[in-house]
């Protein structure tokens, strides 16, 4: 297991104070491993972030001051405004007058179960808010648990995620957990070599959220230059099974209902959070009605030079670094960046470049932006007080160019692989991609003789 206090240099650094890193001969714990240290921490740090939340519970989430203590959430709202309150099949059902649910097949269904599992105790906003809390803690920990073990011996890189601000701040937003949990899921069963179950996982990480379907994309390209593209084919028929089985029901009932979401997502106009709402708040760029145009070419270029660098590199990447940068990619040209959105990259990141300077910054800048958002929504709906326009920009390009200066890091780890902190490790079999499944030590490359030869991992002593 590799200790973080001797593969980190500023944990290592850090540690001196402690008595210095871990030693080679540190005995193995009994009961507390790893794991558990960071299920317990990641319990802690959720359960205090619903905590943080009480004056939103405590009032009913009126405005603005749902805005000015950041607890707002989409949980209790939507529970009443789309009929769940009254027992209505989200999709399938909704309240006269008032639009169908804006949310995909599988988390239309989460919400639905999870307010019959309240009903019992009670039928109000409070409750159904709190049932979903334990709910997503379930997979809260799912997640967790699956990407500390993705990569074997790096157990302790789970701890970033566990401690990360963003659980504190994110967890109860929307139902975000369904779809990460389904993505770790995923990227777990993969890297123990099932290439089908990662295809369900994913499969139903799309029914949820759609972004897990991004994952497909690059896992397409490393497959194809390791030569193993019979288990893409695999991965990808089981997560179009997937996707099918929720989807095909809504789709054959109400069609118009399950459509909602589509029509929603291409409709919407530029919203909070996104790049294109920053140029437009500094008065550089405006893109209209473009926006759909603006977002979708902006990130069909960037999946381009992520294909170019996948196909380019001369050390094949690792998955984990371009499933971060083709999500990195939605989330920075997306029309809309929802302050949870946060939480699809938190796991990617752990598992693309687990250094926790790296990480903490990044999530500081996240917390900024947490904070710019709603102080913004202050003002917007008539509070006293409030982030003007040009300040809410300003917090708008600070989660810009954190999340984009975090994305160039991990492209100089794909670079220069001497700078990647899993294959600098010091362990003989982090070398490749550790968390790839069959990526990992496999495709071959014609050296100048004419004969193929393994992949060379290209690995320096250096590390970063």
């Amino acid at each position: 297991e590799i200790a973080p206090t001797r593969s980190d240099p500023d944990l290592r650094a850090g540690s001196e104070f402690l008595g210095g890193p871990a030693g080679d001969h540190q005995a193995a714990p009994r009961f507390w491993t790893p794991l558990r240290i960071i299920v317990v921490a990641g319990a802690v740090v959720f359960w205090l972030g619903l905590l943080r939340t009480y004056p939103c519970m405590s009032n009913g989430w009126i405005d603005p001051d749902r805005y000015e203590a950041m607890c707002y959430s989409d949980i209790p709202v939507l529970f009443e405004l789309r009929g769940i309150a009254d027992g209505l099949l989200p999709i399938l059902d909704w309240p006269a007058g008032a639009q169908p649910l804006e949310y995909p097949a599988l988390t239309a269904t989460w919400m639905w179960l999870t307010a019959k599992a309240a009903a019992p105790v009670s039928a109000t906003p409070l409750a159904y808010y709190l049932v979903t809390a334990v709910s997503s803690f379930a997979l809260f920990v799912i997640a967790l648990t699956a990407t500390s073990l993705t990569v074997r011996g790096r157990v302790w890189d789970g701890l970033m995620f566990a401690l990360a601000p963003s659980v504190f701040l994110a967890s109860f937003i929307n139902w975000d957990w369904l779809a990460v949990a389904m993505m770790c899921l995923a990227l777990l069963a993969w890297s123990r070599r099932y290439p089908a179950l990662a295809g369900l996982a994913v499969g139903l990480g799309a029914a949820a959220k759609l972004y897990p379907l991004l994952l497909l994309g690059p896992l397409l390209l490393l497959c194809w230059r390791a030569g193993e593209l019979r288990a893409f084919a695999r991965t990808a028929a089981a997560a179009g099974a997937a996707w099918l089985v929720v989807n095909l029901p809504f789709m054959l009932a109400d069609f118009e209902g399950w459509s909602y979401f589509f029509r929603f997502s291409r409709d919407r106009d530029i919203d909070f959070g996104s790049v294109w709402l920053l140029l437009e708040k500094f008065e550089w760029r405006t893109v209209g009605d473009q926006g759909n145009l603006a977002a979708g070419m902006s990130m069909a270029l960037l999946c381009l030079g992520i294909a170019a660098l996948i196909l380019g590199a001369p050390t094949k990447p690792r998955l984990a670094q371009v499933s971060f940068l083709v999500v990195a990619a939605f989330v920075l040209t997306n029309k809309v960046y929802s302050p949870q959105f946060v939480l699809w990259l938190v796991p990617l990141a752990v598992l693309a470049r687990p250094r926790w300077r790296d990480f903490m910054w990044w999530q500081a800048a996240e917390a900024v932006y947490f904070a710019g958002v709603w102080w913004h929504l202050v003002g917007l709906s008539g509070g006293e007080s409030g982030l003007s326009d040009r300040a809410y920009a300003v917090a708008i390009a600070i989660h810009v160019v954190a999340t984009a200066a975090l994305a160039g890091l991990v492209v100089r780890d794909i670079l220069m692989p001497e700078h990647d902190p899993v294959r600098s490790d010091g362990d003989p079999a982090h070398t490749d991609d550790p968390g790839g499944g069959v990526l990992d030590r496999a495709g071959r490359t014609p050296p100048a003789g004419g004969a193929a030869r393994q992949e060379e991992p290209g690995i320096g002593v250096a590390a970063s």
